[in-house]
């Protein structure tokens, strides 16, 4: 009996001394280990468009150099850069007194054979003479017609008229210069349809098509004002030593200020549409014989291996095509250094839209 009575004494000594104690169950819940910790995203819908920035001048649609159709002096040119001017308008002219001489010279041979055809036909008509002396004279008729017409075009070609409306751009010659056959006199421009052509590559042109918004700002107006562009045509083959492709965008008219030819304007372009398409961060992805996946957290806070159809990557992103569904928790980190079924924690948790 006493030695139960001392046994009796000592426990309460060997508890407070630090000894063995029991342990309460939610003691046990608290000290079990919570798992790993990851990062997760959870997989929804992004915008992974590839863009394309590309700049440009401003140019007319119809800008054309006027040409002199004759070598001579120019006697009148009144028309300066900055001018208007309407179809058919007269820009300059130049001295053709040597040309009217020959037109006045082929004019008097053309009456000598008009007038000798009328006689030989009387001939002709009493059998005076044959056939054959009619048809010449009838032939040296036709040629001096020609003469004629020839003289009149190069008297006409003396004066210099607008072939279209628009504005004078530059006038590279003065009153009293001579000008050249075929050398231009002025430049003139359609200021109605402002037009700007961007060059993109060959490999971006396929999603694009005639018709469809392009936004364009212009730096002498303020990055503030976009002009609703259209484009108007792509052409149909590459710049043999940039191998780019242009595309036409046509301009608006804009109230704020003129369009000035030159101008620089600038747009973005969507060469590869991918709107609210699955993706998950480029890093979730691994890669091993047979294809790509990734590690998803499931319910029970435990890792699983899930294969997947990856698409394009943008940036830091890889769409995913097949094998996730939207809402599901992807491990950002590798997947590589993680083990399918192990148990782990979520410490952070990504906006895929961000």
């Amino acid at each position: 009996m006493r030695r139960l009575l001392a046994l009796l004494a000592v426990s309460p000594l060997v508890t407070a001394c630090g000894g063995p104690s029991a342990v309460t169950p939610s003691q046990a819940s608290t000290a079990a280990p919570r798992g790993l910790p990851v990062e997760v995203v959870r997989v929804g819908p992004r915008d992974l468009s590839r863009q394309v920035s590309v700049s440009a001048p401003v140019e007319a649609l119809h800008h054309i150099e006027v040409a002199s159709q004759i070598a001579g002096v120019i006697t009148l040119l009144e028309v300066e850069a900055g001018d208007r001017v309407e179809k058919g308008a007269v820009l300059a002219t130049l001295d053709v007194r040597e040309t009217r001489a020959e037109l006045a010279r082929a004019r008097a041979l053309l009456g000598e054979q008009q007038v000798n055809l009328e006689r030989l036909e009387k001939l002709r008509a009493r059998n005076y003479i044959d056939e054959a002396s009619l048809s010449i004279a009838k032939t040296g008729l036709a040629v001096a017609q020609a003469e004629v017409g020839l003289w009149e075009t190069r008297v006409s070609f003396g004066t210099v008229r607008a072939p279209i409306s628009g504005i004078v751009t530059a006038r590279y010659f003065e009153p009293g210069e001579a000008i050249a056959q075929h050398a231009p006199l002025l430049a003139l421009a359609d200021f109605s349809q402002l037009v700007v052509r961007f060059g993109l590559s060959e490999l971006d042109v396929a999603g694009l098509e005639a018709g469809d918004a392009v936004p364009v700002t212009v730096d002498a107006l303020g990055p503030e004002v976009t002009l609703p562009g259209t484009l108007r045509r792509i052409m149909p083959a590459t710049e043999s030593a940039s191998r780019l492709v242009t595309l036409e965008v046509a301009l608006p008219d804009t109230d704020r200020a003129p369009l000035r030819l030159g101008y620089l304007a600038r747009t973005t372009l969507v060469v590869d549409r991918r709107d609210n398409v699955l993706a998950v961060p480029i890093s979730s992805v691994g890669l091993r014989a047979g294809g790509s996946y990734v590690m998803v957290v499931n319910d029970r806070n435990q890792l699983q291996q899930r294969e997947v159809e990856v698409g394009v990557s943008r940036g830091n992103w890889r769409e995913i095509t097949g094998g996730l569904a939207a809402g599901e928790a992807v491990v950002t980190s590798s997947p590589a250094d993680l083990t399918a079924g192990e148990a782990v924690r979520i410490v952070r948790e990504l906006d895929v839209s961000a």
